[in-house]
Parts: structure tokens; C-alpha cells; sequence
């Protein structure tokens, strides 16, 4: 799965919260300051051609809808960062943001408890 840029992804969470949008709703969805609509519609149109997102014509108008879901994304997206930085391993990635203290005893608690159930 192609990466996307940071403003790709700034488009694509719109219009994963949306579902299904106009490209006024998508224009209107960003923070201030919003990049120009010229600019958003072309971003929006690399997603469409990248694969990430679908165009339904509707009269005159397009509808954009997802096609890469938002979980599927995170997922890829934090694999290759594991793989890149931790040489494919979860357990040093948590290991580093512990030293780092970007994680607590009560996330980590927490995450043993979803391992947990996951393996039931």
C-alpha cells in the first residue's frame, strides 16, 4: 500500500469521518487554516488516483467515498514505521517508547489485558 503525504492524510481523515462528501464538505471539514479549494481538489483527486478514495457522479456533482478504511491504513502505516525503525519488532517499539516515557505502567497493563483477550 502507497504512503501518503502528510497533506493526503489530513484530506483522507475528512473524508474517513464523513463517509460520503461533496467536495464542499470535504473544503469545509478542514482546519484553519484551510489550504486553498484549488488545492484540496487536487489533492483529492491523487487520493482518487492513488486508489484511496471513490468518485460517484451524482448529476453534475461527485460524491467521494473511501476506499481504503482507516483501520487498514494504521496498520500498514504503523507496520512499516516498526519495520523501518525497529527492525519489525512490536516489542522493541514498546521498549523504546517506555524508555522514552511515552507510554505508562497503565497503558502498558492495558495492552497486556487486550493481548490477552485477543488470544482467548
Amino acid at each position: 500500500m502507497k504512503q501518503l503525504t502528510k497533506a493526503e492524510e489530513q484530506i483522507m481523515q475528512s473524508i474517513w469521518n464523513l463517509e460520503h462528501a461533496f467536495l464542499k464538505d470535504i473544503i469545509e471539514a478542514q482546519p484553519e487554516p484551510r489550504p486553498h479549494n484549488n488545492t484540496i481538489a487536487t489533492i483529492v483527486k491523487i487520493l482518487v488516483d492513488k486508489g484511496f478514495v471513490g468518485v460517484k457522479q451524482i448529476g453534475r456533482v461527485h460524491q467521494y467515498h473511501p476506499l481504503v478504511s482507516k483501520d487498514k491504513y494504521s496498520s500498514n502505516s504503523i507496520r512499516n514505521l516498526v519495520d523501518g525503525y525497529f527492525e519489525g519488532s512490536f516489542a522493541d517499539a514498546v521498549s523504546f517508547m517506555v524508555k522514552q516515557k511515552d507510554i505508562s505502567v497503565k497503558e502498558l497493563e492495558m495492552l497486556l489485558q487486550e493481548i490477552k483477550k485477543a488470544k482467548k
